[in-house]
């Protein structure tokens, strides 16, 4: 995720990063400014069309569907948007389950056995944005303490395998008479928490949005921008080649940085800081289990 100071927004005018839309829709600007130029040459050099032409009429056309493509674009990245921040709810959510968790099982367990539930507890929001991410490769340090115990293959549900672990541990306890009935229904709220987290982070990942819907924009926008030059030639003259441009750049921006956000369990440079959220989430499950 960028870090960024928000009062300091002149200086994002001049300022492009690796999100930038501009530098993914660099080649297609130029592409769409060659084509506009051409229609502009077209009409006035080779066809010497004057003000009169019909194909001036269009602008009538696009007057009525601006209003109507700006809706889609504005529910468009509502909808983005919204994903977004419910993905960051979820992981503020796991964060102070953890932490909760680990303050229960320490004032709870004397057992030796609590040094075992401390690595499961820290090692469950990292499995979790592996699994969010599809990443099977070498995992890390937190995870694979943790070998001996569960299956760290590909095909494995990891952050289900954690938690299935802690619960017989903790049942465990409850069945050598280290912890009562009260005290497993106590720490048994934040480990019902964990895949009720885990599977509304998978809702959020597995549910994009319908594919009729993504396509029914694309090509709006497409068809709009291809039919500007022809109302807008009479009037501008090649000037409107950077005003083509332009609005293709907004349209199409206000598009693609809704594609990058609706998954925000990526590696995007706007999806969410999950690696720095589980480092700081591990701190605070030492600070509390020592």
């Amino acid at each position: 995720m960028i870090a960024y100071n928000p009062k300091a927004w002149f200086t994002f005018i001049f300022r492009f990063h690796k999100a930038d839309t501009l530098r993914k829709l660099f080649t297609t600007i130029i592409g769409i400014a060659i084509y506009t130029g051409l229609i502009v040459f077209t009409e006035q050099e080779v066809l010497l069309l004057d003000k009169t032409n019909k194909l001036n009429n269009i602008g009538i056309v696009h007057s009525m569907l601006g209003f109507v493509i700006s809706m889609l674009l504005v529910f468009r990245t509502n909808t983005a948007y919204e994903r977004w921040w419910d993905g960051r709810k979820m992981w503020g959510q796991l964060i102070n389950c953890n932490r909760n968790l680990a303050i229960k099982v320490a004032n709870i367990i004397e057992d030796p056995i609590l040094n075992d539930i401390k690595k499961l507890i820290i090692a469950f929001p990292f499995a979790l944005k592996n699994h969010l991410r599809n990443f099977h490769g070498k995992q890390e340090a937190e995870i694979a303490v943790l070998a001996a115990e569960i299956d760290l293959s590909k095909n494995q549900h990891i952050p289900l395998s954690i938690s299935n672990l802690t619960y017989q541990k903790v049942f465990e306890l409850n069945k050598t008479g280290k912890i009562n009935t009260a005290q497993t229904l106590i720490i048994n709220n934040e480990l019902q928490q964990w895949m009720e987290i885990c599977g509304g982070c998978e809702r959020i990942k597995n549910t994009p949005i319908p594919f009729s819907y993504s396509v029914f924009i694309k090509k709006f926008i497409f068809f709009y921008v291809m039919t500007l030059p022809f109302s807008m030639v009479s009037s501008l003259s090649y000037y409107c080649i950077p005003v083509v441009v332009f609005i293709f750049y907004v349209l199409a921006s206000m598009e693609l940085i809704a594609e990058e956000i609706e998954n925000p369990f990526g590696i995007d440079a706007n999806d969410l800081p999950i690696d720095e959220i589980c480092k700081n989430a591990r701190k605070s499950i030492e600070q509390i289990i020592k």
